[in-house]
């Protein structure tokens, strides 16, 4: 075996142990325990290549973070149903995706349901322009539908993101991706969705986890000043749950997970993104990075803002929006973003180890009522958990919750 093999093999190896141990981990927390254990970088790099095409494992950027992920290996292929109009977008999809799927194309919106009644699919690509019957109807159909409800929705689309991403996610799609696409990007998600080991990959919950983000907020400290940390909250997300739904409101956190992620990925780079389990997510990197990816996420959010209120019934062309907010008669949705001082994170930091006993202990991983503590928000509105039926939201104060 020559040299680079067995560096390969080394490396491989490494990554194994890893991921049999976690499931899931980033490239920098790999890359730090590789050093630790005198695990060459190089070494490393041609282990998880060799992985990655031994279909092994997996590798998605969520958050802004590379984050690794463990595959189950199984006999049967899975199945994926694309559905698209163009010939050759729909043939760039099947290639995309690779052979490891049984992979059906359909080219007419009519036929996507019955065929999927005769023969189920795991996962449906769908186009929104499509003939006879668009993708946002099918997605309905799909989604409301007890033989099908099961069956993962990836929206694929040209179409004007502003309201379609909401209505995708409002009637159950996964995910809403915007052409043009990525090969790789599309692969990777299908991938995940459908092999991922251990629970259910969802966009909003498979952002980066307590671990990350205390390792986030550990690296943030000691930054200069040109590095920010905050939270980007949304404001009456619970009083909008008690009048609309748990449903309605987990729509909007799922809109704004994946505008915060299309954001990063394709508008402004290096810039971490984090979920708080609540009404409240974490964004941090340079300052003026961070500044315009909130700027960013704040306009799209805006934009959508009366496409939601008229899917909850409301015609806009009747009302005016901010009349409509003064009449109390609907909570004002809004994003706000608050920088952490440093010094302030530090105090709580503190607070949060003498509570447990030991200042003087590293931290480990704070949990994620810790997480919201130092955020400087210890009675949010909204808590979400997960369990094996689900991502579920709860609506209430401290320890009055009820679920919606």
């Amino acid at each position: 075996m020559d040299a680079g093999a067995t560096n390969a093999r080394e490396g491989a190896d490494f990554v194994l142990n890893v991921l049999n141990d976690r499931q899931q981990v980033t490239y920098s927390e790999l890359s730090g325990l590789a050093f630790s254990r005198g695990l060459a970088e190089n070494s490393l790099k041609q282990g998880l290549a060799e992985l990655a095409a031994m279909k092994v494992i997996a590798s998605r950027s969520s958050g802004g973070i590379l984050t690794y992920y463990m595959l189950q290996q199984e006999k049967d292929l899975r199945k994926v149903l694309i559905v698209e109009d163009d010939k050759n977008i729909n043939k760039l999809m099947a290639i995309s995706i690779g052979k490891d799927f049984e992979i059906n194309q359909l080219y007419d919106g009519a036929e996507a349901v019955p065929f999927m009644r005769k023969s189920k699919q795991d996962l449906v690509i769908l186009d929104l322009m499509l003939p006879h019957k668009d993708g946002l109807d099918i997605c309905q159909t799909i989604k409301s539908d007890p033989e099908l409800s099961n069956t993962i929705v990836i929206i694929v689309s040209a179409m004007d993101p502003t309201s379609n991403r909401f209505k995708g996610i409002k009637y159950g799609a996964d995910y809403y991706i915007k052409k043009p696409f990525e090969p790789a990007d599309l692969r990777n998600l299908v991938t995940l969705f459908l092999k991922k080991k251990g629970k259910r990959f969802d966009p909003l919950i498979d952002l980066p986890d307590e671990e990350r983000l205390t390792n986030e907020i550990e690296h943030s400290i000691k930054e200069d000043s040109r590095y920010t940390i905050g939270s980007l909250k949304v404001n009456n997300l619970g009083d909008y749950a008690k009048k609309f739904g748990e449903r309605s409101a987990m729509v909007i956190l799922r809109l704004i997970s994946q505008l915060l992620q299309d954001i990063i990925s394709t508008k402004v780079q290096n810039v971490f993104v984090g979920f708080l389990n609540s009404e409240m997510f974490m964004v941090a990197g340079l300052h003026d990075d961070v500044l315009k990816a909130v700027d960013e996420v704040k306009q799209e959010f805006s934009a959508v803002l009366p496409f939601i209120l008229q899917d909850e019934g409301y015609r806009m062309l009747d009302l005016d929006i901010d009349n409509l907010f003064d009449s109390n008669e609907v909570p004002k949705l809004t994003l706000t973003f608050e920088v952490l001082q440093k010094e302030k994170i530090k105090e709580r930091r503190e607070e949060i180890l003498r509570s447990k006993g030991d200042a003087a202990r590293p931290i480990g991983a704070y949990t994620y009522d810790e997480l919201q503590k130092l955020f400087g928000d210890k009675d949010l509105d909204v808590k979400i958990t997960r369990d094996s039926s689900g991502v579920k939201l709860q609506v209430g104060k401290g320890d009055d919750k009820d679920e919606a």
